[in-house]
């Protein structure tokens, strides 16, 4: 019988927390030192998605990334040691912005209160805590030769939205539909957010199901005339809805959109990713029904 190969750890990095701060109500910004972040080679950031994976230990484990002994090789040596319960939690972060130069990150953690696992440490550490984590990845960027960007998106696709803005061609103009809890609340804009061409329009839930108002403005608004890039992610119940208006009703061309759910209501991490793959095939089954009716 042939043993089956070991599938080998992906390598972690580590980060320092130097500074947080509160940006809005319900948003925390926490300010990293990354070391891994000078090294392009080995750790690339050409895109304006770019996303970590945050371990996170698990309530009542025995080991902390503030232990002394704690380096990025930890994840691995817990994974091989301790039993299953104890393995990192892994939630996935957007990178609000860095500095390769300075080695820095800043990631704006989403709270609500004692909710989770990655809000709450993030309303709660201190400088001089660590965090490892995996990454980056990412696989979007603004492009030139469209006649406007279009974004789309909930408090956990703000920092990509805002990241996108940032990096616009010169001259695209660009729209950006952010829904929040409350639209007299907004996020701190981006810079290159009051230029002539790009507009922020603050969606407010104000009570309703995450990601019905935001479908309902972008919908209202329709598809711009002529060529548009098209970044929409958020809650899976919008991007569902989303989809069917660009792809079914619109007739936009896929590769003109970056179009994904970056959670689900009523699941956590693991179950989302667990069942993101299902929830996609059915959508596009039924866009593949509805374009052939």
């Amino acid at each position: 019988m042939t043993t089956p190969r070991k599938r080998p750890d992906r390598p972690a990095h580590l980060a320092t927390v130097t500074a947080t701060e509160r940006t809005a109500p319900d948003m925390v910004r926490v300010h990293l030192d990354v070391p891994a972040v000078r090294d392009a080679a080995t750790f690339p950031l050409d895109q304006t998605d770019h996303y970590v994976k945050l371990l996170f230990p698990p309530v009542g484990a025995s080991w902390s990334w503030d232990d002394d002994d704690a380096d990025a090789d930890l994840p691995g040596r817990v994974r091989n040691t301790l039993p299953r319960e104890e393995w990192p939690v892994m939630r996935t972060y957007t990178l609000r912005s860095w500095d390769r130069d300075e080695g820095s990150v800043i990631i704006d953690f989403v709270v609500h209160g004692d909710a989770g696992i990655a809000g709450p440490w993030a309303a709660s550490v201190t400088p001089g805590s660590r965090i490892g984590f995996m990454g980056p990845g990412g696989a979007w960027h603004p492009e030139a030769g469209y006649d406007r960007v279009i974004f789309a998106g909930d408090e956990a696709a703000a920092p990509a939205i805002f990241a996108g803005i940032e990096a616009l061609p010169y001259g695209t103009p660009a729209t950006a539909y952010v829904e929040v809890a409350d639209a007299g609340e907004p996020l701190p804009l981006p810079v290159r957010a009051d230029d002539d061409g790009v507009d922020v329009v603050w969606v407010g839930r104000d009570g309703a199901t995450h990601g019905t108002e935001l479908v309902r403005a972008v919908t209202a608004a329709g598809i711009p005339a002529g060529r548009t890039q098209w970044f929409v992610h958020g809650v899976a119940e919008m991007i569902r809805d989303l989809r069917r208006f660009l792809f079914v009703e619109g007739g936009v061309p896929k590769e003109d959109v970056s179009i994904s759910g970056y959670w689900r209501l009523g699941m956590v991490e693991d179950e989302w990713q667990a069942s993101k793959r299902d929830f996609n095939r059915e959508i596009e089954e039924a866009e593949a029904a509805a374009a052939g009716s």
